[in-house]
């Protein structure tokens, strides 16, 4: 899955096993133009001041630059990217109460004469680590952008380097958390790990972990923004961070200056609701593609001869594996319906992974079967070896964090049999994903949220860019209509003909035009721009 462009990608979620590989004519872009940061409505202004007054005091307000830490294994670091760290109050409430150290990142790429500002990038996740992303975001962005920007990364807090949190657990991977019904479609042992686990952070972390937020997140950046002695940010942010950008520019929006969205979430309906209502839809849009290249290899791989038969096997053999897990050579483990599920989410990310994925099926339903050979094994080893952290990072800590944001930001309904009916209403509405969009997690036994999720509207200046693909099944496509819808005429929408998770860099030069010409020139397409000149690998 890695290439140039797919390199900057987040991992998907980190599980036992899981890893994988878990990140022509340009179309006319009719009705430009400029768009650069304006002042707002008197509201704008107060709203703005209130933001930076709750996040002034306590930390520190400068960044000493030097080595960054040790990376993972694997990742490929600029050498002239350097890191320093920031003080931060752990509640802006109390802001010369107890403070969190933030990892921040820079790398200098703009030209004298030519600048314009920084670009500060994040990930998604949540709970994934930025402090990286500068160096290889220099991998894939043109001359033109580099010209005009310094990258700065950072890690959010709680997350990596930046005051990293630990519920110690003892079973620490985030996947092993999606909470899939049993076979009979029962969410029984969903509801005794997700009280189990509320209660393991509310032991081992306690009120602490109620500042981890959204919101705070946001209050962070604008701590970052003040330290680098800058006026306004450029902001690009994936996945997760489509709502974090949506939240900094609704706190700070004089502070905002261009910012780009991609792969993204709607802040209207966090978070419960919105993956209740989306995610069997983005996995059944997604599914197809995969199931078209299989079809394509049916001789080889004997999953059918059309989407529709790869699809049928498919179903089949979760639904074995939910009866009847298989061992996994020379581990101990098994491979049951839910890891089965979170591969294939893991590697419907990229256009580039269809393929790996396609094996994969073929080697679990041998396995299943009790026929696997030699290289369906290795096939199987290779796409279900752990992914390396950071030295030093604990095993939970994006298991922790994706909790702590995930229930801290909004609260979540408390009546388990409520989950249960939504959960068996899910299953029968879209099978692919079995029900597991509407179960329970955590939160429903979590703390009370601190504040109300900040409101995302359509005031300030006219100066965010959505990157959407269609068939996306991480943040599906009505994510990225609810955040226009939100923002109004203060966004355009460049939709692109694709799968996958992420849209700049994957073979559309319609979307990836529209990226370069909002970050160097500010032009901004009007409305909604629908980008059909996918190249496909």
């Amino acid at each position: 899955m890695r290439t140039q462009h797919t390199s900057r990608a987040p991992q998907p979620p980190r599980t036992r096993r899981l890893v994988a590989s878990v990140a022509a004519a340009t179309a006319p872009l009719l009705g430009l133009a400029a768009c650069g940061a304006s002042t707002g409505s008197g509201a704008v202004h107060t709203e703005t001041r209130r933001a930076e007054a709750a996040s002034r005091g306590g930390g520190s307000g400068e960044v000493t630059w030097g080595v960054c830490p040790e990376p993972a294994e694997g990742v490929t670091r600029d050498p002239r990217q350097t890191c320093g760290t920031l003080r931060v109050p752990l509640s802006y409430r109390d802001p010369h109460g107890p403070t969190l150290e933030l990892a921040v990142s820079r790398l200098a790429t703009a030209a004298p004469g030519t600048r314009r500002g920084v670009l500060l990038l994040n990930p998604g996740g949540p709970g994934l680590g930025g402090l990286d992303m500068p160096s290889t975001m220099a991998t894939t962005l043109p001359t033109s952008v580099l010209e005009r920007y310094d990258l700065v990364g950072f890690d959010p807090r709680g997350v990596e380097h930046s005051t990293p949190q630990s519920c110690g657990f003892e079973n620490p991977g985030l996947a092993d958390r999606f909470p899939y019904p049993a076979a009979d479609g029962s969410i029984d042992d969903a509801v005794d790990l997700a009280r189990a686990d509320a209660q393991t952070c509310a032991e081992a972390v306690g009120a602490d972990l109620r500042h981890f937020t959204t919101a705070n997140t946001a209050r962070d950046m604008d701590r970052i923004r003040q330290a680098l002695g800058e006026e306004r940010v450029s902001y690009w942010g994936q996945s997760y961070g489509t709502y974090l950008g949506a939240v900094y520019r609704a706190m700070f929006q004089e502070r905002t200056d261009r910012m780009v969205l991609e792969g993204n979430v709607d802040p209207t309906t966090v978070w419960y609701d919105g993956m209740a209502a989306t995610w069997g839809q983005g996995l059944a849009d997604r599914f197809p593609d995969a199931a078209v290249v299989a079809a394509a290899r049916s001789e080889e791989l004997g999953l059918g001869e059309s989407a529709a038969e790869v699809t049928r096997s498919y179903l089949s053999l979760a639904d074995r594996l939910d009866r009847e897990p298989a061992a996994l050579p020379g581990t101990g483990e098994r491979l049951d319906g839910a890891l089965l599920r979170n591969v294939t989410y893991a590697l419907l990310l990229h256009d580039d992974t269809l393929a790996p994925l396609t094996q994969f099926w073929a080697a679990a339903s041998a396995l299943a079967d009790g026929t696997a050979t030699e290289a369906d094994a290795e096939v199987l080893d290779q796409l279900l070896t752990e992914a390396p952290l950071p030295p030093g990072i604990p095993a939970d800590n994006q298991t922790t964090m994706f909790l702590a944001l995930m229930c801290g930001d909004a609260a979540w309904p408390r009546d388990v049999a409520g989950y249960a009916e939504r959960s068996a209403a899910d299953r029968r509405a879209w099978p692919l994903s079995a029900g597991m969009p509407a179960s329970i997690w955590a939160c429903a036994f979590w703390s009370a949220p601190t504040e109300p999720p900040v409101a995302v509207g359509a005031e300030g200046a006219r100066n965010v860019l959505i990157l959407q693909n269609r068939r996306d099944n991480a943040t599906p496509w009505e994510g990225a209509l609810g955040l226009h819808r939100a923002l109004g005429d203060r966004s355009a929408l460049v939709g692109v003909d694709n799968g996958g998770h992420y849209v700049y860099g994957q073979g559309s030069a319609c979307a990836d035009d529209a990226t370069v010409n909002f970050l160097t020139a500010g032009r901004l397409a009007h409305g909604e721009v629908y980008c059909t000149d996918v190249t496909r690998p």
